[in-house]
């Protein structure tokens, strides 16, 4: 019973993981009741379960289970994370819960299903129970389908997506199971409850009688449409609102507000797309144009049956169109018309938008044959028209339509009316703008005239519907001559309409009944658009408040109140005078008399006309005052005026007097309220005094009040015209002028354009030069609102007068219209209403293009153009493309009507002559200017193809198109691009070209936009792929582009999207998404539309404005943005980000930047010793808190402004997170500038990142961690020390982020803790990160221990504070954690402290629980002791040196260590500088060219020096100090920080872009090539191993069978590949962390590489190949000789295994065998037998003797047998002692042949000479026949007869020679010619002077000596250099040596050092000390100088061996070759410079 109680005293999240089920009941038990006590959702509490929370569902006992589905319950309705248990938990319940036979288990699965999906995680659950259909057990999927049904049933189909399960509803229908079939039954009825019909198409094709009984079912639910009796968190308040209404009684308006939200489903939407075009007849396009009706009907049948498909793929149905265009319009029998309008229907419907792009074409030729008669021709063509109206938008057919209803014959009028009267009701007051309506009801109007009366009717239908659709108040403008009976007839026709969008669209049409409207505004979605842009829809008040509203809005929006006032000035400008704005009739004289004497005094009245001037003066001082005084209601305007008009009027001669009445109009224009009726009164009088010199600027004073009063447009208009029907030039120039200020004063809106340019183009005409001066200026100011498109109107103007109007635009470019300042008064506030602004200036711009005149073309693209453009002769195509081109220029403006074009130019994009592409391109550039704006409706059929050709090869080409789509652009607005899937279509196209263009062209337009279309988010999965393309450019356009598309999609939709991406690709994306949420930039605000689209914009480019014109009517602030245009010409796209959401106050502008230009910080002399006293004494409070509260944030800001520049300081402590971004930018700019100032606020700046850390914004944090990076490379670098108080203040705050949950911030975290032991000594640190580990964030504590791991590694036990016992035990601790992470970290760093300090930690850390002493002891035995340790041991074990490890620490970090940690992090960034860090002092450092070129002068030089040198140093080399090694902290420490940086480089050597590639390959190259920094690469060898060879096999694969790509590149990754394995393998230490596996996978690779015959076909080829020959030489000699015996006898084994793998492979794998035999002698000791003679027992095992004499060569087994026979010469019968690895000796054939071999060996040995020895070991088997080696001998031969292995052959004669003295190789030379033998005989002397001259030299692998001298084609070439610095550890006798040999050529003697012991015993491990002592320094060099030397001279050479006659040798040789050798460098140097 013992152990059966011990659980009770468990913690309750332990008994809940309890093996026992009685533990865990009982777990689950308290875990439900402690979740029914927490009463706050986001207490920590909740967080301790979360990973258990899925146990609880899934108990496998199911008593236990159910108590944990309650516990579970609780847990999902109450806790704030549960949330992220969603995915797990469900799985859970559908796999273990729905499978369970008790009812109760089942319910409350399905409830914590339900409960999810409350807590808003509804797509989760979803996903999880559609998964759950798939599974087998029928119990299972029936609780899926119930709890999606009961889902459904509570949250409705708003929450839960209907798409996905009706799509496997026929599948469930068909189940075998009848419960299911039940289910599915129910579920849709359920559906159907929700979608109604809608369900029906995707249920068509079930069993027909389970059809029928869901028929029967679906009748019987209630019609009413159902509402959600379940709401998600997020709505609650909504359902408390609706229980509200219930118990009021009230329900209706709850439905009002959810009705219109429920029939969301379309049931095209659920249904499968049919691909069509491949199954027309093969023969329809000939059949179509048979000339028997009966074949044409055969084929429109054929046709007929395949639309009626209810959906269709999309595709290029032009062609199909144009058939079915063609028999509509031109085919005699009325029955095939009405079957190919079927037809055309079925497509509209089938397609929907993607059949948009053809509507165009056949609109005109449906409406046109109308004429027709025939019922059911009618029908069809109207179910046509009708069809194809829904496809696109009236806007894109307007033109077709209005051009037929001029038609005479009276049936096309009339049905063209109906089909207008039915689109209207499609339409919605914001789809039927006014530029819409007004020419519609133009055209309207006429026919409500026709002498027809069903002409008549089908047009009062029209207007009707319009009036219904968008109200009153917009129509009644364009009604104003209708009498009234008809307008009766209209509204009468109005309110029978029934509109197609119900309520939304009746927004204006109830306008009578108010409230109504104005409640529903707030839930329509299409009215509420409305409502931004008209002001006067929402409220429409009183009449007398129509002028005040209209003057904010554009005079578009403000006509409708007043079709006499200022909308008459757009419409019918000379009927301004029935005003009824501020309503006031004509008076007569009388009235106005007796009205005026009413408030004028007597006199006044008396003297008005006298005849005595002053008099006439005194009255006007009279009447001045009465006016000043007058209240605004009492005064009688018109009346006043028209007693100042009283003879004589205006024609006053004493000019005080007029000026003094001139000054009374404008008082009474101000203070009364002026009508129109007034102003025209005086304007005349006024207009006449403007010229006058002394009353001029009374007359413009006067005007401009009365244009405040009647608003500018009018006025101007009378004024202009009153001005140019007199004759006098003063008044027209002054109008002029007048008019030029006052639009720049009240800016530009509503102005009548082409009024003015009549008159302006007379004034250009004039002969008095002031009029044409003031034309001219007022021009330039029309330029700044209107755009370059005003220059349009004045194109055919002198060439003289046109250069002076593009001088005064030239002037104006670039400046934008000043904010208006007049007539904002009596402008609604709603003036500001972003709809109008940003509506204005667009509307003015269509409307100047709107006047031009433009030129039918249709008639001039003949079928024979159009046939030229497609010739197959492409002269011809040009002539054709010329003509086109003539046609548009003579045109200059053309209607959009032209015909055939299109197609024909289309065809040309893709022309295979490209001069022809970029002509079709200019085509279509001037089309766009010619067209303007009505080049919408191309936008599908001839845009779209011109952004194909944006993934041209030629640069050109894609500049011509891009000018070409920005062009275009201009004209359409972006909408008509981004609709619809054509955008989304192109950018899947795996083009690099088409993408990196589209994407940049998305980038630049996408942040000018509003608003774009919902069509958007299909671009965003290829865009995510774009984000992981394999070219960089790509990437970084979509990076670019991607904060633009969240701006417009929201990041959740962004997020969504990734769904559907690989794991690794989603989290790379998400982590994109999180950077490009916070670089979001704000949606452009109202102004910026102008921009998105310019004011037609058709002058030439260099006229074109830097900003678009824009009007912002109320703010002060003007934002300009640089203007795509400009770069037109270019083809480049100006950036418009700069300017992006950053409005510019204009009058603060200037100061702020004055005020920014000064430092940041100000240094004040000893402030942050005072700051630091006042916290000693406490008077201020100390930075110690767990959250910032208020007055801390104080205090700082206090302490900051004495020394922070005070806007950084407001940025700094703005509210908004974006201020904080700017700040840092700014901190990071200026942290180098100033360096002082940085240092003297480090207190303050370091708190105030503290308080960064408690932001929730992560672009805040990413931020400042990066400058906190920045800020600690500074300070090391400056060798700043922290003071206590900066680290006491900051380091806690920094380590509570080293446990955020992101990735990226914890590297960052832990890389800035890395950066800080640079400033602040590491054992201070300690305690720190320690006091780190006691946090409730699992993810910090384990982060923290990892961390102080790495302190430990890097300097030793003495960091651990107080003592390394306490540290351990309070480490040892979290063995016990829960959580995995930090178990795994606490048992790494002990195992950390166990390699520095072995056994002794297990004292140290004191008593563990069993447990976590086995979990110690086996990581322990897991980990092998690291090498990098020892020396740290070795210091610790003599305590006096610790002291010194701190101080010298800060001293010893600034040496090389810190240079290449931020080496490598700058390589990240692509930057690392080529020096490397100067570590000797000059007077150590030895040129080494100088000794190694100037051989006379060494002689002379060199005694001294090294004389001097060697006398001091030798001492100190006999006792060497490893020591030194320990007390610098070295690499180690650096492994931390580079090591990220180093892996991250790594990774990309494995890239598919070879640029990326190359790239790393250089930074790792520049690395091993410095011997300093080599080191930093050890631990990552296997891993940059295996990223090579995996690029290896990426470029044998891929990069080689890829045609685009250059050859070049790959010979150039190869270079670079292999010069980077040389500089590898030169280095031994390193060479020999490679293991076993990497080494054969890499042999694998090179010896691949070196048979790839694509290789050798390359001019570069062979010198790869020679390469990678004397690669595998280094591979060999180099690499840990154990690892590359067993990998290659590993790869051996599985290329003879392998039946594709080729003979020559395993030849060359077994030449390397032998090599690696011929290294033996020398390397035996240093090899592993055991591991070896296992692999060779292996070996044997899978191919026994038996087998291998089976291969087709008898290679292999000869190799085998040489390798055993060497082993056995070189070990002896020691040999079979090293079996042990062997489990089963008697399987294998291994010992019985080694103890066959020792028998014979000893047989033939006794007491003979080692000569002897060696002969007998290696002898063939005695047992093998003459005849074998005759074979063997004359496979010799052959060798020496080839030409490739003819070195090879004869030295392999020579050996046998040598062994086999009495051999007879007679025969074989007898056939051959004299010439072969007397070869042969000279070989073998050259083989014999060589070997017994030089010691025994490996014969090469065929590698010819010239070799290393020319090593590798590219720059990376790192072979043969004098300065290769090799960073190899050789023992020092190496060095002894070498300087043996410096010494010899200098002609010293060699005695004293002879004397000396070998160094070799005094080291227990060979290693150049870090801190180079003057020694090192010189051994170092002397051992590369003679290193590169022995490399020249003979490269085969291997480095390995000491031999100790070499040093006479190379002397003596080298001498001798000195000459050559100097050659030889020259050209090295040459080559690689």
């Amino acid at each position: 019973m013992g152990d059966d109680s011990e659980w009770i005293k468990l913690p309750v999240d332990q008994k809940c993981e309890h093996k026992l089920w009685k533990a865990r009941l009982s777990g689950y038990e308290e875990a439900l009741k402690i979740f029914q006590k927490i009463k706050d959702e986001k207490s920590p509490e909740w967080s301790k379960f979360l990973g258990l929370i899925k146990k609880f569902v899934t108990d496998s006992n199911a008593v236990v289970q159910l108590k944990g589905l309650e516990a579970a319950l609780v847990y999902v309705e109450n806790a704030h994370v549960a949330g992220k248990t969603t995915g797990e938990v469900v799985s859970g319940v559908v796999s273990k819960v729905f499978n369970q036979p008790k009812a109760k288990a089942k319910e409350l699965g399905i409830e914590i299903c339900l409960m999810y999906i409350e807590i808003e995680k509804a797509e989760a659950v979803q996903e999880e129970l559609l998964k759950g259909l798939d599974n087998k057990n029928p119990k299972i999927v029936v609780a899926c389908i119930e709890t999606l049904r009961k889902a459904l049933s509570e949250f409705g189909s708003k929450i839960i997506l209907l798409k996905p399960i009706i799509k496997v509803l026929p599948k469930l229908f068909e189940s075998r199971e009848k419960a299911v079939r039940d289910e599915a039954k129910l579920i849709a009825v359920e559906i159907y409850r929700w979608i109604r019909d809608a369900l029906r198409p995707p249920l068509q094709n079930i069993n027909s009688v389970q059809l029928k009984e869901l028929e029967e079912e679906w009748v019987k639910l209630p019609t009413g449409t159902p509402k959600p009796s379940r709401f998600l968190r997020s709505q609650q308040e909504l359902e408390a609102k609706l229980e509200q209404q219930q118990s009021a009684g009230g329900d209706a308006e709850g439905g009002g507000d959810d009705g219109d939200e429920v029939p969301q489903i379309d049931a095209y939407e659920l249904l499968e797309a049919v691909e069509i075009l491949s199954k027309l007849p093969k023969d329809f396009y000939d059949k179509i144009e048979a000339k028997k009706w009966q074949e044409r009907k055969e084929a429109l049948e054929a046709v007929e049956v395949l639309v009626k498909n209810p959906k269709l793929e999309a595709g290029d149905y032009a062609d199909l169109v144009k058939a079915l265009k063609k028999v509509v319009g031109k085919d005699t029998n009325v029955m095939l018309v009405a079957l190919a309008a079927k037809c055309l229907t079925g497509l509209a419907v089938g397609l929907r938008k993607k059949f948009g792009q053809y509507a165009g074409h056949v609109v005109p030729t449906i409406l046109e044959k109308f004429k027709e008669k025939k019922p059911q021709v009618v029908q069809a063509l109207q179910e046509a028209i009708d069809a194809i109206f829904l496809t696109t938008t009236l806007q894109n057919i307007s033109e077709d339509v209005l051009a037929v209803m001029d038609n005479k014959n009276p049936t096309i009028k009339q049905q063209t009316s109906l089909f207008i009267a039915r689109s209207f009701r499609h339409c919605t007051a914001s789809t039927l703008p006014k530029s819409l309506l007004k020419p519609f009801c133009a055209a309207l109007l006429k026919h409500i005239n026709d002498s027809a009366p069903e002409v008549r009717d089908a047009a009062f239908e029209a207007l009707g519907t319009a009036l219904k659709v968008v109200g009153e108040k917009a129509v009644n403008p364009f009604l104003a001559d209708v009498d009234k009976l008809k307008l009766d007839k209209i509204k009468e026709c109005s309110e029978k309409v029934e509109l197609v969008h119900g309520k939304k669209a009746g927004l204006a049409a109830d306008k009578k009944d108010f409230k109504p409207v104005a409640g529903r505004t707030a839930t329509s979605g299409a009215a509420g658009d409305k409502d931004t842009k008209d002001i006067s829809a929402p409220k429409p008040g009183p009449l007398k408040k129509a002028p005040a509203t209209k003057a904010g809005g554009p005079p578009k929006k403000g006509k409708p109140a007043a079709p006499g006032g200022a909308g008459s000035t757009g419409t019918k400008n000379k009927k301004g005078l029935e005003t009824k704005e501020i309503v006031e009739p004509e008076l007569s004289i009388e009235v106005c008399e007796e009205k005026a004497s009413a408030v004028l005094p007597a006199t006044c009245i008396q003297l008005l006309d006298s005849s005595n001037w002053k008099e006439r003066l005194a009255c006007m001082e009279e009447f001045q005052k009465a006016v000043e005084l007058m209240d605004r209601t009492e005064m009688p305007c018109q009346a006043l005026v028209r007693m100042l008009a009283k003879k004589p009027g205006w024609k006053e001669t004493n000019f005080q007097v007029m000026q003094m009445k001139l000054h009374i109009v404008a008082l009474i224009a101000q203070k009364g309220n002026f009508s129109k009726t007034s102003a025209q009164i005086v304007l005349d009088g006024l207009v006449d005094k403007i010229g006058d010199v002394k009353c001029g600027n009374n007359a413009k004073e006067a005007m401009t009040a009365i244009a405040e009063a009647c608003m500018l447009p009018w006025t101007a208009e009378q004024v202009m015209s009153m001005a140019f029907s007199q004759k006098n030039p003063k008044n027209q120039s002054e109008t002029l002028n007048w008019l030029s200020n006052a639009i720049k004063e009240f800016g530009f809106s509503g102005l009548n354009v082409k009024a003015f340019i009549s008159n302006v183009k007379t004034a250009l005409a004039a002969t008095n030069p002031a009029v044409r001066t003031s034309a001219i200026t007022l021009l330039g100011v029309m330029y700044l609102y209107v755009g370059p498109s005003l220059r349009m109107f004045f194109e055919d103007e002198k060439p003289a007068l046109l250069s002076q109007i593009d001088a005064e635009f030239e002037k104006m470019q670039g400046q934008s219209p000043p904010a208006p300042t007049r007539g904002i008064s009596k402008h609604s506030i709603s003036g500001t209403d972003e709809g109008e602004d940003g509506d204005e200036p667009d509307e003015v711009g269509t409307d100047v293009v709107d006047l031009l005149p433009r030129t039918e073309i249709s008639d001039k693209i003949t079928s024979e153009l159009v046939s030229k453009i497609g010739d197959k002769n492409w002269k011809i195509r040009k002539e054709g493309l010329d003509e086109v081109a003539a046609i548009i220029n003579e045109a200059k403006f053309i209607q959009p009507n032209i015909g055939e074009l299109p197609t024909a130019l289309k065809g040309r994009l893709n022309d295979s002559n490209k001069i022809l592409v970029q002509q079709t391109l200019n085509i279509l550039q001037q089309l766009a200017v010619a067209m303007g704006p009505n080049i919408k409706q191309h936008v599908k059929n001839l845009g779209i193809p011109i952004i194909t050709v944006l993934g041209d090869s030629k640069n050109n080409v894609r500049a011509a198109a891009l000018a070409t789509v920005n062009a275009w652009a201009e004209q359409t607005g972006m909408k008509e691009w981004l609709e619809g899937e054509d955008l989304s279509e192109e950018l899947k196209k795996e083009n690099p070209f088409l993408r990196q263009e589209l994407l940049g062209w998305l980038a630049e337009k996408l942040p000018t936009l509003r608003s774009t279309p919902t069509d958007l988010i299909l671009c965003v999965p290829h865009l995510y792929s774009c984000l992981e393309d394999r070219n960089g450019d790509v990437r970084k356009k979509a990076q670019d582009a991607l904060p633009f598309f969240m701006m417009h999609l929201g990041y959740e939709k962004m997020a969504k999207a990734t769904g559907k991406l690989k794991p690794t690709s989603k989290d790379q994306v998400l982590a994109m998404l999180e950077k490009a949420k916070a670089n979001m930039p704000a949606k452009p605000a109202a102004s910026a539309k102008g921009t998105s689209k310019p004011m037609g914009g058709s002058a030439p480019a260099k006229f074109q404005p830097s900003s678009a014109p824009v009007e912002d009517s109320v703010s002060s602030t003007v934002e300009t943005k640089p203007d795509p245009k400009k770069a037109k010409a270019l083809g480049v796209s100006s950036k418009t980000k700069s300017a992006q959401g950053k409005k510019v106050p204009s009058k603060t502008s200037l100061k702020e930047d004055e005020d920014k230009s000064g430092p940041i910080f100000i240094v004040v002399p000893n402030g942050k010793e005072q700051r630091m006293k006042d916290e000693k004494g406490l008077k201020v409070l100390k930075w110690n808190f767990t959250t910032p509260r208020d007055e801390y944030i104080e205090q700082l800001k206090t302490q900051m402004s004495s020394c922070v520049a005070k806007w950084l300081q407001d940025e700094m402590f703005h509210s908004d997170f974006q201020h904080h971004n700017k700040a840092l930018a700014v901190m990071v700019d200026h942290l180098e500038s100033e360096k002082e100032g940085v240092i003297g606020c480090l207190d303050l700046i370091l708190k105030w990142l503290t308080l960064r850390f408690f932001d929730t914004n992560t672009s805040v944090l990413m931020k400042a961690l990066e400058y906190l990076k920045l800020l600690f490379t500074l300070l090391s670098e400056e060798e700043y020390h922290l003071t206590e108080n900066e680290a006491s203040s900051f380091i806690p705050y920094l380590i509570l982020k080293v446990g955020e949950p992101k990735d990226v911030i914890r590297k960052d975290v832990r890389a800035i803790l890395n950066r800080m032991c640079l400033v602040y000594p590491a054992s201070k640190m300690f305690p720190f990160i320690m006091e780190g580990t006691k946090s409730k964030n699992s993810k910090q504590r384990a982060e923290c221990l990892e961390e102080l791991g790495c302190l430990v590694e890097s300097y030793g036990m003495n960091v651990c504070q107080p003592t390394p016992g306490k540290a351990l035990k309070e480490i040892a601790i979290h063995i016990g954690d829960r959580d995995n992470a930090v178990r795994n970290a606490a048992l790494n760093t002990i195992v950390t402290v166990y390699n520095v300090h072995g056994d002794q930690v297990f004292k140290l850390i004191g008593t563990l629980s069993e447990k976590d002493m086995s979990m110690l002891e086996e990581r322990i035995k897991r980990s092998a002791k690291r090498p990098s340790a020892a020396p740290v041991k070795q210091m610790e074990e003599k305590p006096p040196r610790t002291q010194s490890v701190n101080s010298n620490a800060n001293m010893l970090r600034k040496g090389p260590a810190e240079d290449m940690s931020s080496k490598l992090n700058q390589a990240r960034s692509m930057s690392g500088h080529p020096e490397a860090a100067q570590m000797v002092r000059r007077e150590f450092q030895l040129d080494l060219d100088e000794i190694e070129n100037d051989n006379g002068t060494v002689r002379c030089e060199m005694p001294e020096l090294v004389q001097h040198k060697l006398d001091d140093i030798f001492e100190p080399v006999l006792i060497p100090e490893p020591k030194i090694r320990a007390v610098s902290p070295h690499f180690d420490d650096m492994h931390s920080n580079t090591a990220s940086t180093i892996n991250f480089i790594i990774s990309q050597v494995a890239s598919g872009d070879i640029n990326t590639s190359i790239q790393a390959l250089t930074q790792i190259d520049e690395v091993l090539r410095q011997e300093d920094k080599a080191e930093a690469m050890s631990g990552h060898i296997d891993q940059f191993l295996i990223a090579t060879f995996m690029q290896l096999r990426l470029i044998y694969n891929t990069h080689m069978a890829d045609e685009k790509l250059e050859k070049d590149e790959i010979i150039k990754l190869y270079s670079c590949i292999i010069g980077n394995m040389i500089s590898l393998f030169q280095i031994e230490s390193l060479a020999r962390e490679a293991s076993t596996g990497v080494l054969k996978d890499l042999m694998h690779g090179l010896i691949t590489l070196m048979l790839d015959s694509r290789i050798e076909d390359l001019e570069e080829g062979q010198q790869v190949i020679r390469s990678v020959n004397l690669l595998v030489v280094k591979v060999l000699e180099k690499s840990d000789q154990t690892n590359i015996l067993s990998a290659l006898l590993v790869l051996l084994q599985d290329s003879l295994l392998a039946t594709a793998s080729s003979p020559k492979f395993s030849e060359l794998v077994m030449k390397c065998l032998w090599r690696m035999v011929r290294l033996l002698p020398d390397t035996i000791n240093s090899i592993n037998l055991d591991r070896i003679l296992l692999d060779i027992h292996i070996f044997m095992k899978v191919f026994p003797k038996e087998k291998l004499k089976q291969c087709k060569s008898e290679f292999p087994i000869r190799t085998l047998k040489t390798l055993l026979h060497t082993l056995c010469k070189l070990k002896g019968p020691k040999i079979l002692d090293h079996l042990t690895m062997i489990d089963n000796k008697n399987e294998s054939e291994l010992e019985a042949h080694l103890c066959r071999m020792m028998k014979h060996s000893m047989d033939q040995t006794g007491s003979k000479s080692e000569k002897e020895t060696e002969k007998g070991a290696s002898r063939i088997d005695e047992k093998s026949s003459k005849a074998k080696v005759n074979d063997f001998l004359a496979e010799i031969f052959k060798k020496i007869g080839s030409k490739e292995n003819t070195k090879e052959g004869l030295a392999e004669l020579y050996e046998y020679k040598k062994k086999y003295s009495d051999a007879d190789i007679e025969p074989f030379l007898k056939n051959s010619s004299q010439f072969f033998q007397s070869y042969v005989e000279r070989g073998l002397r050259v083989i014999e002077m060589e070997r017994e001259g030089k010691g025994r030299l490996p014969a090469s692998t065929g590698i010819s000596p010239q070799t290393e001298v020319t090593c590798m084609p590219a720059p990376t070439s790192t072979v043969s250099s004098i300065g290769n610095t090799n960073g190899e550890e050789v023992g020092p006798s190496v060095y002894l040596e070498r300087l043996k040999i410096l010494r010899q050529r200098c002609g010293l003697d060699n005695t004293k050092q002879d004397e000396r012991p070998p160094l070799t015993s005094l080291l227990s491990k060979p290693a150049v000390p870090p801190v180079a002592s003057s020694t090192d320094m010189l051994h170092s060099k002397l051992s590369q100088l003679r290193e590169s030397r022995e490399q020249h001279q003979h490269p085969d050479l291997d480095s390995n061996q000491t031999h100790s006659s070499g040093a006479m040798t190379t002397s003596s040789s080298s001498t001798a070759n000195i000459d050559d050798l100097k050659k030889r460098l020259e050209r090295i140097k040459s080559s690689r410079k």
